[in-house]
């Protein structure tokens, strides 16, 4: 289904993979395919869309659906995802990652992975996330990050959230590593931000990497550069 042969129909709908590099947004993304495959088809007007943001320091599968597949994005939008995070323990952001600078320092004596395992448990199943206030989540009518970085303080709606797998890949503190499989409107930055509370310390997402959404996997994906010589050699 995304693989692209001389024979995929962009027009009337094509599913692809794409392997989102850092500091690029989910939108420069979605313009960057929608310009080549244009250029390519020589048309001026293409329906290119996503099935998941992802936020421009984290890598990974991204969902694109091109001509009449958009229609079947929210088909995509609705599947469970598994991500690879990596945490920064002992200080916090505001942002909950690297995007801001670091605002406070906490104690990290006291964490081993005995006391991790126990704190991870109580994140599993069913629970109740509060979004980072830097996120796209609209807020009276405007994106949270817009309110966020002119420093307005604003409430986020907790929402429900499920988290099916948890498992620790690697510890070396001050560096937590995790395997998370999750619901769609999870915030790692948030889950980040609520694992170091727990601990009684702080944390913010140094790094994280979308590695599956539903049965698709980021081994399957191309890079852009991977994707632009395919299709120019059509």
């Amino acid at each position: 289904m995304h693989q692209i042969t001389p024979h995929t129909d962009f027009i009337n709908g094509a599913v692809l993979l794409i392997d989102k590099p850092v500091d690029w947004s989910s939108f420069d993304i979605v313009k960057k395919v929608r310009n080549m495959i244009s250029k390519k088809l020589g048309v001026k007007k293409l329906k290119v869309g996503h099935a998941g943001t992802l936020d421009p320091l984290a890598t990974g599968l991204m969902i694109l659906c091109t001509g009449k597949a958009t229609k079947e994005i929210e088909n995509y939008q609705g599947l469970e995802k598994e991500y690879i995070a990596t945490l920064h323990l002992g200080a916090s952001t505001p942002s909950c990652d690297l995007e801001t600078e670091v605002d406070q320092s906490f104690p990290t004596e006291h964490i081993n992975l005995e006391l991790i395992g126990r704190v991870l448990q109580d994140f599993k199943g069913e629970t109740i996330q509060v979004p980072p206030v830097f996120s796209a989540k609209r807020v009276r009518g405007k994106r949270a990050y817009d309110f966020a970085r002119k420093g307005e303080e604003i409430a986020m709606r907790p929402q429900l959230i499920n988290i099916s797998e948890l498992e620790i890949l690697d510890f070396n503190i001050p560096e937590l590593t995790l395997r998370i499989k999750c619901s769609k409107g999870t915030y790692i930055r948030s889950l980040a931000r609520d694992i170091g509370k727990a601990l009684d310390s702080g944390a913010y997402l140094a790094l994280l990497r979308r590695t599956k959404i539903g049965q698709f996997s980021v081994d399957e994906a191309l890079i852009l550069k991977k994707f632009e010589e395919i299709l120019i050699n059509l």
